[in-house]
């Protein structure tokens, strides 16, 4: 008999076919949101999980669930899922690392060109049939060319972000848990400083860390008001590494020039206080949302689960001590 899975969001067809040459697969294809009691539910027979970030998969649902023997998160984060717990009794946890790092750079690349130029702010002004003539202080905004980029966590995707900037000959600086070697220091051309040097020095702060409680808040009310006022803080990471309150009252008060934000705590209800504002570009978690994208996410999920499951080691375990427990 093969084994029971349940995938908690719509996927992509071939996914889907995929799964069904190894397991008996239920799959939430008109992507109704679960509550914890309906996942509970779904989950409690089921072998292994392909979750989302929108799933919460902690203790009160391995309770209950207790042949899970998987949890396969499409996404590169794994907050949503409590890996003490899933350790403890003997689930591996899995992720999808480096298939969303190019696009991910794309879009922070997108928010700080929109941010810096004032993007969706003109078109709002244009669509609203505001623009009646040019003048010459029409819609000010920002040079990027040759300002200084800060990059706060220089993983894969922060590296991605570094390199881009030599297009537009910025000076790039960054901190980091560790700093990177030399040689790859020289390759995407960034100096290491230390995070109070980078929110003094930056023209641009672009976040790339994990959430963690560790980085809960990591940007908050002291550390924007070291920044400078001209500066433009953009975060493609994750919700909860900025303080959105205290983001909110900064872009108020003319404490920081603007934002540029994928994401955002307690996503989808974000702070209302960033509706009010014009100098904010705000977008609904799409940083890695391109087609070409999530099909590789997706199906790497999907690759790692039929490895948890068929007696193999996911090519991606988070929580590689599981195999010892």
């Amino acid at each position: 008999m093969k084994p029971k899975i349940l995938v908690t969001r719509e996927v992509f067809d071939d996914v889907l076919d995929y799964l069904r040459q190894h397991f008996e697969v239920s799959a939430n294809q008109d992507d109704s949101q679960l509550d914890p009691q309906r996942l509970a539910d779904l989950a409690a027979d089921k072998d292994g999980l392909m979750t989302a970030l929108t799933e919460r998969v902690d203790e009160a649902l391995l309770s209950r669930c207790p042949k899970v023997r998987a949890v396969c998160n499409i996404a590169v984060g794994y907050n949503n899922i409590d890996v003490p717990a899933c350790t403890a009794r003997g689930v591996m946890v899995t992720n999808t690392p480096g298939v969303l790092d190019e696009s991910t750079a794309d879009l922070a690349w997108a928010l700080i060109l929109a941010t810096a130029r004032r993007v969706t702010e003109a078109e709002a002004y244009l669509r609203t049939g505001e623009w009646k003539r040019w003048f010459l202080k029409q819609m000010l905004g920002a040079d990027v060319h040759h300002a200084t980029l800060g990059i706060i966590g220089m993983g894969r995707i922060g590296q991605a972000v570094a390199r881009r900037a030599a297009g537009f000959e910025m000076k790039v600086i960054y901190h980091n848990r560790s700093r990177l070697d030399p040689e790859s220091e020289r390759r995407i051309a960034a100096t290491y400083v230390s995070k109070e040097q980078l929110l003094e020095q930056a023209d641009f702060v672009v976040l790339q860390v994990p959430y963690s409680p560790a980085t809960h808040h990591l940007i908050g009310e002291a550390e924007l008001k070291r920044m400078k006022p001209t500066a433009i803080l953009v975060n493609t990471a994750r919700g909860g590494v900025v303080d959105d309150a205290a983001l909110v009252r900064a872009l108020k008060d003319g404490t920081l020039r603007g934002a540029g934000l994928d994401v955002f705590e307690n996503e989808p209800a974000l702070n209302p206080g960033f509706l009010d504002l014009k100098n904010v570009v705000l977008l609904p978690h799409i940083g890695s949302s391109t087609e070409s994208t999530r099909r590789a996410m997706a199906m790497t999920a999907a690759r790692n689960l039929v490895a948890a499951l068929t007696g193999g080691t996911p090519p991606n375990l988070v929580n590689p001590d599981v195999k010892a427990c």
